[in-house]
């Protein structure tokens, strides 16, 4: 019998010492595994992410599709998540208004973040409540998203633990050429509208970027704002009216929730009949949807835009 004692007592031991090291690897592994590297707030960005990194990292984006990236708000479990992610990526500017505070709660500790919009030459509202305030919206401008990807490329390979840094650039650089490509395919479609049908108007101020890019006009906006949080005057509604009828404006462009409700609007509160046409402005659709990517987003609205003006 006392033979066997050694043997057995070695055998207990190195059995518990092999499971101890098994549970501390396993709780190691759960935790990077379950750890959110990189957090995106919208999912436009949260898709320009995505093709960046590939199986790099892992990425979780707040916002859901087709939401409003004014308003959507996120639960405590996404705020912790961004507070012990390696990298938190918003777009800034003001546009995440429910989100913000969460953002600075992740800077605060420690947390990286980067925010998009204000590192790409983030132009000015011109005109309506938010005159002189930076427009967010730069995503509508293609070149001004390449040079987003650059940047956001370099934070990636710096800050998120465990990327390849050449390979995430070499990511980076083939979207870019998907973007160079869709740029292209846009100057050139927009070209061939009449120089008097050249004209936006749109629920609010939104497209900015875009008509500076292909050399638009935006001349009114149903809520005179950059946020969809205001809500439009009697004035407001009146100068729209004047707009429209001055140059001859055969659509208003609005977000896709909601086309029909504001063409009821215009028609009761401003007597104003005139074709409203849906657009992604703001936020990706549903996987599978007619703007389920940024590129997609963008060849679409340019086809509406398109036919809105020319039909």
């Amino acid at each position: 019998m006392r033979l066997l004692r050694t043997p057995l007592r070695v055998l207990l031991t190195a059995t518990a010492l092999l499971t101890a090291t098994a549970l501390l690897a396993g709780t190691a592994a759960c935790t990077r595994t379950d750890t959110d590297q990189i957090v995106v707030t919208t999912n436009i960005l949260g898709d320009v992410v995505r093709e960046i990194t590939g199986d790099q990292a892992r990425v979780t984006v707040l916002m859901k599709p087709n939401a409003d990236p004014h308003s959507f708000g996120i639960s405590a479990r996404e705020a912790h998540a961004m507070q012990t992610a390696d990298l938190v990526v918003y777009n800034g500017l003001g546009l995440e208004e429910g989100v913000l505070r969460h953002v600075g709660a992740a800077r605060d500790e420690g947390v990286h973040t980067v925010e998009t919009g204000a590192l790409i030459d983030p132009l000015e509202y011109r005109d309506g409540d938010a005159a002189g305030l930076p427009d967010p919206h730069f995503w509508t401008d293609p070149q001004r998203m390449d040079t987003a990807v650059g940047l956001l490329a370099d934070a990636i390979a710096e800050h998120v633990d465990g990327v390849d840094a050449d390979t995430i650039r070499r990511r980076a650089d083939a979207y870019r050429r998907k973007l160079g490509d869709l740029d292209a395919w846009m100057a050139n479609r927009f070209a061939g509208i009449p120089a008097e049908r050249r004209v936006l108007v749109t629920n609010h101020h939104v497209f900015g970027y875009l008509a500076q890019r292909y050399e638009l006009a935006v001349i009114g906006a149903i809520i005179p704002s950059g946020t969809t949080l205001a809500s439009p005057s009697a004035s407001d509604l009146a100068s729209l009216v004047t707009a429209v009828t001055r140059h001859r404006v055969p659509a208003i462009f609005a977000d896709s929730a909601q086309p029909q409700r504001l063409a009821e609007v215009l028609a009761e509160e401003a007597d104003l009949r005139v074709r409203v046409v849906g657009l992604y402005s703001e936020s990706l659709s549903e996987p599978g949807g007619a703007a389920a990517t940024y590129l997609e987003m963008m060849r679409f609205n340019a086809e509406a835009i398109i036919g809105g003006l020319t039909a």
